[in-house]
């Protein structure tokens, strides 16, 4: 006769709701829904589950830390300003509260068994994830812990529950949009990283402003939001196109290598070729010329972030949010 206890994760099937849903209830964590908590205790009931008492007290322990864990290795990551950007958001509230910010690059093996140990050990009260690629392990990993969690973007395999986002496609749409309007056909765009929501949703809010103003959306060239990919999409874009009038780009940061290829080649911006970017990043403004690109409120990115992660801590229940985008037209487009 098997006499094994039943586990968390069969509690989780037999609730009909995820793991980290069922650690919650059990840690008497505030943030989780009445529907869901009665679930949880009927299938612990019918199960027989015992929880971990040793594991249960420590949870139920401040720590006075939170862990922004980023998906990324690249050690280029801090001259891309967007993340210093965010970090800085991130900062500015945690200034005003007791709480410790521990900062995790886990894209790697060895950087997602740091956030692993960190949240086993229940080292933090709470994790904020940012730039998350689709099928991405941390959300997984962050859920089965049961610690408040917040999403800096979502990802493509699900919406979580609790997040901090832009308007991508809207952004983008108005940007294309816009340089229809001024006179431009021979639209491309430089993409970011397809696996990440922000990268597709503004791919389609470009392809969506170019197919209903019945232009082609053929002139693409593929990046990974950095500039060494703004470079190598322009070129691309150039060789393949010789008729481009204007290119949308996906990140301030693939602008910049945009820019130095079309000066290279002889191109005018914008005479020659308008250019748009997206984010805004602070030297946005200094570029040659200076860059036309969608605004996206970054620090408040990182702001709302932690100040949601800090009522989800508290046992509130905050909305996620979507922030708005705002084209900001300068000299390249």
């Amino acid at each position: 006769m098997n006499t094994r206890p039943p586990t968390l994760e069969e509690v989780a099937q037999r609730a009909g709701v995820s793991t980290g849903t069922v650690s919650r209830v059990i840690n008497n964590a505030r943030h989780v829904s009445g529907k869901a908590r009665q679930a949880v205790e009927r299938a612990i009931e019918e199960l027989g589950y015992v929880p971990n008492t040793a594991a249960r007290s420590l949870a139920t322990q401040r720590r006075g830390a939170v862990v922004l864990a980023i998906s990324s290795d690249d050690p280029a990551l801090f001259a891309n300003l967007f993340f210093a950007e965010v970090i800085t958001g991130v900062n500015a509230v945690i200034e005003e509260t007791d709480l410790q910010l521990m900062l995790v690059l886990a894209a790697s093996e060895r950087g997602r068994a740091r956030l692993a140990r960190i949240l086993q050990s229940r080292a933090a009260d709470g994790v904020m994830l940012l730039a998350l690629k689709e099928n991405d392990p941390l959300s997984k990993m962050t859920e089965e812990s049961g610690l408040p969690a917040v999403h800096g973007g979502r990802s493509l395999d699900r919406t979580p529950q609790w997040y901090v986002d832009a308007d991508n496609r809207g952004g983008a749409r108005t940007a294309v949009e816009y340089l229809i309007s001024s006179g431009r056909k021979n639209i491309g765009t430089i993409t970011g990283e397809l696996n990440t929501h922000a990268g597709t949703a503004r791919y389609l809010g470009f392809r969506e402003a170019v197919v209903l103003a019945g232009l082609s959306d053929k002139r693409v060239a593929h990046g990974d939001f950095s500039e060494v990919s703004g470079a190598a999409g322009m070129k691309l874009l150039l060789d393949e196109h010789p008729d481009l009038d204007a290119v949308f780009i996906a990140s301030d940061a693939m602008a910049t290598g945009a820019l130095a290829v079309l000066h290279e080649h002889g191109k005018r911006v914008p005479e020659d070729v308008a250019v748009v970017g997206f984010n805004d990043i602070v030297t946005a403004r200094h570029m040659q010329p200076a860059l036309t690109t969608v605004r996206q409120p970054i620090e408040a990115l990182g702001r709302e972030m932690i100040r949601m992660l800090v009522r989800l801590i508290n046992g509130e229940q905050p909305t996620s949010l979507i922030l708005p985008t705002e084209l900001v037209i300068r000299d390249s487009a």
